[in-house]
């Protein structure tokens, strides 16, 4: 595994931003950067790029809504450490997006599942048009169908999109899935780089990754302490740690879960859970853990488990 060929891609502003509807500081996002700057993470993202105006909001803190005067505020000094921030399907309004060389971000995701590839592709090519360096991580690939992965993949060969991202949404995936998933990639997409992005309910998300990245899987998605959506995702201070890339020092990461993490962590729930495990390993959608987890019967895991797996009564007909 060459030393140098990894990028880490830090996500802990805009996946950890769906555990606390995004309510960070700019303070802590500014520390955030000099940190990651200083460990030699190669991006950190941001937040999303998403709009207000296609996106109930609510109390959303601002980084689900980057706006680039408020971004320049915050981001005064870039460093080598790129920026990126990520769209959805149908929430973004491609008006809000200025050319790159106006812009603070450097990358920019888009998120779709495979059924909207075509509408994923579009923004891509729209991206790229503007000078952004651009990716698209399909998500849920767990639930995705054989030959409609491998008919995406012929269109995604005519995108100039630069980055393909296996995504484990639910937490489902072993080892097992990541080779398969990381050669079949690798065979029907030659021109593209890879990346990956995986989730923890089975405490794998940092053996997938770095199983991925023994792979030749170029871009690891990580977030610092693990802070992301649900059980979270593979550690950053992991990452750095293993990867034995001089350019990478742990120090800084470990300041920033010191100074910030641990506090968050006693006020907002991520990271392995039971309910999380749960649904991880029936490979379902995390939001029903989450719904638990905010319920009166939150410590309940039989209950939990049980209404998931037990076929509905189906009354007897009189």
């Amino acid at each position: 595994m060459r030393q140098d060929q990894h990028k880490i891609l830090d996500c802990t502003i805009r996946d950890g931003g769906l555990i606390n509807n995004w309510d960070f500081s700019v303070e802590f996002v500014q520390d955030m950067y000099r940190g990651l700057s200083e460990a030699g993470v190669e991006y950190m993202e941001i937040g999303y790029k998403n709009s207000e105006k296609l996106l109930e909001g609510g109390n959303s803190g601002p980084w689900r809504f980057l706006n680039e005067d408020f971004l320049k505020d915050v981001i005064t000094k870039k460093t080598d450490t790129k920026l990126s921030a990520l769209v959805d399907i149908g929430r973004v309004d491609e008006n809000d997006i200025l050319p790159r060389e106006q812009s603070l971000l450097d990358l920019i995701r888009v998120a779709c599942y495979i059924k909207d590839l075509d509408k994923g592709l579009e923004l891509v090519q729209k991206f790229h048009n503007m000078g952004y360096e651009t990716s698209l991580n399909i998500m849920a690939l767990s639930h995705v169908m054989e030959n409609e992965l491998i008919e995406g993949f012929e269109e995604i060969n005519k995108s100039p999109v630069d980055v393909v991202y296996i995504v484990d949404s639910y937490g489902s995936m072993d080892y097992k899935d990541i080779d398969y998933l990381a050669t079949k990639f690798q065979r029907l997409l030659p021109k593209k780089e890879l990346g990956i992005h995986m989730h923890n309910n089975l405490q794998l998300a940092y053996s997938n990754t770095i199983i991925g990245a023994s792979k030749g899987v170029t871009f690891l998605d990580s977030s610092v302490y693990g802070m992301g959506r649900a059980a979270g995702n593979c550690p950053t201070e992991l990452l750095v740690s293993y990867l034995k890339n001089p350019r990478y020092d742990v120090r800084p990461v470990l300041g920033i879960i010191e100074r910030h993490m641990l506090e968050m962590r006693e006020k907002w729930m991520w990271g392995y859970l039971i309910p999380y495990m749960i649904v991880g390993s029936l490979d379902e959608h995390p939001r029903v853990a989450m719904a638990h987890l905010n319920s009166p019967e939150k410590d309940k895991f039989l209950g939990f488990y049980d209404k998931l797996t037990s076929p509905e009564v189906i009354p007897t007909p009189e």
